[in-house]
């Protein structure tokens, strides 16, 4: 049987050692092992990686799907999602929006998550029997219901090319609401949503280990997360919205 209350203790105590792993990179010389189109990839990343594997694998026999290294069995049932480090980019430039991210799903459904802002010392959680919390303060999604009055989170996938049309649906989507942030970290931008900062976050191909833990986050904090169109590779579609905006 599934117990939420253990997975997420185990889900926590790694996002803390993988954050406080990260703390410790911070200004240092890191290894990029690929800088291509829109992707960068540091020795970094596979390394907390593990730290997190290792750890979850001491305390869970869940398979896990990871960001860096794909997943460790059968992802049928039960399985963690892992993103060691969201936000790499922002990272390596020290703009401190980047955080761990883990998740627990069973099919395609998330039912736990644990997103750790190190920079801020700040871990958000919850799950299908909880609700939403930063630390031990309860957080739950605004109530706004105009796009007018609104802030919409959001990013371009990591592609090389986009056509005229889909920057035209963009920018006429973009016109409907009082404010655009583009902030480059899906989890983090789930994390605002969760707590009342921003009212929607919405991507299209976006991998699943970006956005798996921020959903299950935003739906404790009373929001809908949809997560739709999911390929082979992982990239799905993602709207996380605080139960009122469409």
């Amino acid at each position: 049987m599934l117990d939420l209350n253990q997975c997420l203790n185990t889900a926590k105590s790694a996002a803390l050692l993988a954050g406080k792993f990260l703390v410790n990179a911070k200004g240092k010389s890191l290894e990029v092992l690929s800088n291509t189109g829109r992707d960068l990839k540091l020795q970094l990343d596979i390394d907390t990686e593990k730290l997190i594997k290792d750890h979850i694998t001491s305390d869970s026999s869940y398979p896990i799907l990871g960001e860096e290294t794909g997943s460790s069995g059968d992802l049928d049932n039960i399985y963690w999602v892992v993103d060691p480090l969201d936000g790499t980019s922002n990272f390596l430039r020290g703009i401190p929006i980047s955080c761990v991210s883990i998740a627990l799903m069973q099919d395609m459904k998330p039912m736990l998550g644990v997103i750790y802002d190190f920079n801020h010392d700040e871990i958000y959680w919850g799950h299908k029997e909880s609700k939403a919390y930063i630390d031990d303060k309860e957080i739950s999604v605004s109530s706004l219901s105009q796009k007018s009055e609104s802030t919409l989170v959001t990013g371009i996938p990591a592609k090389t090319n986009y056509s005229d049309s889909e920057f035209s649906e963009m920018i006429t989507n973009f016109q409907a609401w009082k404010k655009i942030r583009m902030i480059g970290s899906a989890a983090m931008a789930a994390c605002y949503v969760a707590s009342g900062k921003a009212e929607t976050y919405k991507e299209d191909g976006i991998f699943l280990w970006d956005i798996a833990a921020g959903a299950a986050i935003v739906n404790a904090a009373g929001g809908l997360a949809s997560i739709t169109d999911i390929q082979t590779d992982y990239r799905v579609n993602a709207k996380f919205t605080n139960n009122i905006i469409e």
